[in-house]
């Protein structure tokens, strides 16, 4: 079918369209409502279905035959281990798991807190709570103590589950003290705290809620999955929120199993038995989906990476794990391959390894910028494919559809929506913008299968965020416009758009200029305040390795290329050359957090930073700027 006519079948009736890919997925009980309202009045799908998660992923391939296929590759450049466990493997190891918590208490509805590194006992844990319909809450293995207390006491879980230490290149982390800590500043206190110690940095079992993983595998018999609803929930993930407090997103079971089926499927062309990895971390999104439910749900190997793109050893680990593994398509965040560009901008290193069983790359998580297009499209030969989603989604809103017709890309677009999501570009007023004009981003209700259903225990939040602006819509908060051909171009956002001299101006816009100069690695581009204009833009930009550009040229370069490109009106006169940005641990620019630093105002250091000590450079820079110009 093409693309016109898949998205063309579901905008003429979603519900009956949603009602033909639930066969998509083995249900226990398929179910007869396929669109319904839940006690809350909002959209639900398959609420009437019968089905368990953890089934879809490991009973259901190993009853097809698939027990002996991989089901996961454990590959950590960190601790020089490689592992392949079979479906057949990690379904005993994930039941037996599971019958050790059912034998803690843990009981469907129950939720369970998982803080662990990107090992192999993550992926049983979330897969044991999904096999009991308990609700796994996965937080980033490594986050501060203050904010793990935050999610506790929003969650309230029955049992914490985590390892006894992360792994980076160069040091540990031990994740007991962190855990302790985090518990006594709770108010809610979990009953069981499960630890799994690992051989590079052990820890004690010291507490009387303290468990062994191996004395919860040892002491019960393997559990059978537990029937839930469609609607029962899955899993919780915790995003930012604007006022401070994490948002529990919650996905259902039902939803959330077709839309990972369908979406592997149509966007990334993937078949039982071929090999998918999501370059990310389980405690994100893109984790929970790519990583563990989508690929399994799907009957694909998918791969465990317990590393980074560079410095582990070297600018070559991705094509490495590629090649070793027959990686069919690969999926990171574009930050992960810039890294890779400036380390080895020519790509020594691809022509090392032999990827001939990789067909396609996919970029998401923040902006694709044009450069890491180009660079990635030149120096692999293969389909670049920049798609878009949220958290909140679970999946892509746009892309570029594998699996239906891969359309010629355009650099800096998502390409179009994917059919279930009704995409609208609206101005201020909630009118429809014509072709090319920039608005606000939002979604036509109802929102397709696999996307949030709430906030967990506030639902009123959940209508404030995303669906009061625009009645009718799901607001996604970023800004962009549709073309002319349909094309979807994401320019950040809503808050990355600044004011200058009454002209809304897009600072994504001005980064795909900056970071299009030769000598530039990584870039960003933020609004800082003006007496003059009100707000003026300023970049912040990474050099090349082995860049020998004089500071001076670089800069009326830059300046001459933003005017040039898109207009004076830009009023872009600044650029600062730092040695890093600070970055969220999956990635993102903390462009919020430098904006409040430039103007001199109060911020709070993210409790997603990869390393707070890099704010301090960009505060002394910034302050020297200041001073310079004052």
């Amino acid at each position: 079918m093409s693309y016109n006519a898949e998205f063309e079948q579901f905008k003429s009736d979603p519900a009956s369209f949603w009602n033909s890919k639930a066969s998509l997925i083995a249900w226990y009980k398929k179910p007869q409502s396929t669109l319904s309202k839940d006690h809350n009045g909002y959209s639900c799908w398959y609420a009437d279905g019968e089905l368990n998660t953890s089934y879809l992923c490991l009973d259901y391939h190993v009853k097809q035959g698939r027990g002996e296929q991989p089901a996961l590759i454990y590959d950590s450049p960190v601790t020089d281990t490689k592992e392949h466990i079979t479906y057949r493997q990690l379904l005993d190891r994930v039941a037996n798991f599971a019958g050790g918590l059912k034998a803690q208490g843990v009981q469907r509805g129950d939720r369970v807190v998982i803080y662990m590194p990107m090992i192999p006992q993550a992926v049983v844990a979330m897969l044991a709570c999904a096999r009991l319909g308990a609700i796994h809450s996965v937080v980033f293995g490594g986050f501060a103590s203050s904010e793990l207390a935050v999610r506790i006491d929003d969650a309230k879980p029955r049992v914490l589950i985590t390892a006894s230490c992360g792994i980076e290149p160069g040091k540990l982390i031990p994740y007991k003290p962190l855990v302790d800590e985090a518990i006594k500043q709770a108010d809610h206190k979990p009953q069981k705290v499960i630890l799994f110690n690992r051989p590079q940095l052990t820890a004690d079992i010291d507490q009387p809620r303290d468990i062994a993983w191996e004395e919860i595998e040892a002491n019960a018999p393997a559990a059978a999955p537990e029937p839930v609803t469609g609607a029962d929930p899955l899993y919780i993930l915790y995003t930012s929120g604007t006022t401070g407090k994490p948002k529990g997103v919650v996905r259902d079971n039902g939803g959330h199993a077709v839309a990972m089926r369908y979406s592997m499927d149509i966007i990334y062309d993937m078949k039982p038995g071929d090999v998918f990895w999501a370059a990310s971390d389980v405690g994100w999104v893109v984790g929970h989906s790519y990583i563990v439910y989508a690929p399994l749900i799907t009957g694909c190997t998918t791969i465990l990476y317990e590393g980074k793109p560079v410095k582990t050893p070297d600018a070559g680990a991705f094509w490495r794990v590629c090649a070793e593994h027959n990686v069919k398509a690969l999926f990171t965040a574009p930050t992960a391959f810039r890294a890779v560009r400036k380390e080895d901008p020519d790509a020594s290193q691809l022509a090392k390894y032999d990827l001939s069983s990789l067909q396609r790359l996919y970029l998401a998580g923040e902006r694709l910028d044009p450069p890491t297009y180009q660079w990635l499209r030149e120096k692999t030969g293969l389909p670049v494919i920049d798609h878009w989603w949220q958290t909140e989604t679970s999946w892509a809103i746009a892309g570029n559809p594998a699996g239906l017709e891969l359309f010629e890309p355009k650099p800096g677009s998502a390409t179009k929506p994917v059919p279930g999501f009704d995409v609208r570009v609206l101005d201020d007023e909630g009118l429809k913008t014509a072709a090319g004009a920039t608005g606000n981003i939002a979604i036509k209700l109802p929102l397709p299968p696999g996307t949030l259903t709430t906030i967990w225990e506030d639902h009123q939040r959940f209508i404030d965020s995303y669906m009061s602006s625009y009645p009718g819509y799901y607001l996604t908060g970023d800004e962009g416009y549709i073309d002319k051909d349909g094309y979807l171009f994401v320019l950040g956002r809503c808050d990355d758009v600044i004011n200058v001299a009454g002209h809304r101006l897009s600072t994504g816009q001005m980064e795909e200029v900056v970071g299009s100069h030769t000598a530039v690695a990584e870039c960003a581009v933020i609004g800082v305040s003006d007496t003059l204009k009100g707000q003026a833009p300023m970049g912040l930009v990474i050099l090349k390795d082995g860049s020998s550009i004089e500071p001076d040229a670089l800069k009326r370069e830059i300046r001459e290329k933003v005017r040039n490109q898109i207009g004076a009106i830009s009023c872009y006169n600044t650029t600062l050359i730092v040695p890093r940005l600070p970055k969220t641990r999956s990635g993102k620019i903390l462009r919020k957090t430098m904006r409040a630093i430039a103007d001199n105002k109060p911020y709070t250091t993210p409790s997603t930073i990869d390393d707070p000590a890099i704010l301090d450079e960009i505060r002394e820079t910034l302050e020297a700027q200041r001073s310079a110009t004052a």
